[in-house]
């Protein structure tokens, strides 16, 4: 994400069923009918250095559905096949359009 023209990374926390804590970094977050979608990518370290945070990623992705929850929303696992294919495939067309995207800034 980009604010006031510098690139931000959003950090999400996630904990595993046995309390254990991950980082992950939001690299995308689209609409797919009436659903929306986080792409999250686990963070390998954050480093706090005087230019900012510092982040590595793994070359995994994965991709959640965003669901309200009493007014808060909530990354939820996409277990359904025929809904993960529907999505994964439209995740795929925008990292294309996106690797084209930068590809024309050089």
């Amino acid at each position: 994400m980009s604010i006031n023209g510098e690139e931000q990374t959003e950090i999400i926390i996630l904990v595993d069923e046995d309390g254990n804590e991950h980082n992950f970094a939001m690299v995308d977050r689209f609409q797919v009918d009436m659903n929306e979608y986080a792409v999250l990518v686990p963070a390998l370290y954050i480093e706090d250095d005087e230019d900012g945070d510092e982040v590595d990623f793994e070359d995994e992705a994965y991709i959640f559905r965003i669901d309200l929850e009493e007014g808060e929303e909530t990354l939820v696992e996409v277990e359904d096949e025929i809904e993960w294919n529907e999505v994964a495939a439209i995740w795929e067309e925008r990292l294309q359009s996106l690797d084209y995207a930068d590809d024309d800034e050089l």
